[in-house]
C-alpha cells in the first residue's frame, strides 16, 4: 500500500486525536476545577511575593534616603529607664526585687513556697507539730516545706485522703497559705467525692 497524501494523514491524525481526547474529557471535567483553582492561587502567590520584594525594597531606599531616628516615644517608659537614688524612690512593682524577696503572690503563687520558716514559729502562731512535738509524717516524705504549688499539684494525686487531711491541718495551721490550703481542700473534696 502507498503512503496516502500528507493532508489526508493529517485530517485522520487530528481526528484520532478528537476521538482520544473526547474519551478523557469527563475525567478532565472533573480535574478542570482543581486545576484552574491552583493555577488561580499559584498567581496570587506570585503577586503577593512580588508586592512583597517591591515593598522591601521601598523600605531600604527609604532608609538610605532618610535614616531612621532613635525616638522613644514619651508614654513608653523602660526598667532601665527609671533611674532609682535610692530605694525610696524605686517603684513600688519592683520594691520587693530590690529587697531579694521572691514574689508569692499573683500569678508568682504557682512557683513559690515563700521563705522557708522553722516549725512552730510561722505567722506568730504554734503549728500543731510544734506543740505536740510531731511533724505529719507525709510533710517528710513529700519534703512539703520546699514544694511549689505546682511540685504540689502534681504529688496530689498518689496521696490518700488521710493524708491530704493531714496536709491541710499542717498547712492551715502554719502558714496558711491561701493557694495550698485552696487546692488541699478542692483535692479532698474530689477524692471523697469518688
Amino acid at each position: 500500500m502507498g503512503t496516502a497524501p500528507y493532508g489526508v494523514r493529517l485530517l485522520v491524525g487530528a481526528a484520532a486525536t478528537t476521538l482520544e481526547e473526547a474519551r478523557k474529557l469527563p475525567q478532565t471535567i472533573l480535574a478542570y476545577p482543581m486545576t484552574v483553582a491552583s493555577q488561580a492561587a499559584n498567581l496570587v502567590m506570585h503577586v503577593q511575593q512580588n508586592l512583597a520584594e517591591l515593598v522591601i525594597k521601598g523600605d531600604e531606599t527609604l532608609e538610605q534616603l532618610f535614616p531612621p531616628k532613635d525616638e522613644q516615644p514619651e508614654w513608653a517608659t523602660f526598667d532601665e529607664d527609671l533611674e532609682s537614688d535610692g530605694p525610696d524612690d524605686a517603684p513600688a512593682d519592683t520594691a520587693a526585687a530590690t529587697d531579694g524577696e521572691r514574689r508569692t503572690e499573683g500569678r508568682f503563687a504557682l512557683y513559690s513556697t515563700g521563705e522557708p520558716e522553722p516549725a512552730g514559729a510561722t505567722n506568730g502562731k504554734a503549728t500543731p507539730a510544734a506543740a505536740s512535738g510531731a511533724t505529719p509524717s507525709v510533710v517528710d516524705e513529700l519534703g512539703y516545706d520546699a514544694l511549689t504549688l505546682a511540685q504540689l499539684r502534681a504529688r496530689l494525686t498518689s496521696l490518700r485522703v488521710a493524708d491530704l487531711e493531714a496536709l491541710l491541718a499542717y498547712e492551715e495551721a502554719g502558714r496558711a497559705r491561701a493557694p495550698f490550703v485552696t487546692l488541699l481542700a478542692n483535692r479532698i473534696t474530689r477524692a471523697t467525692a469518688k
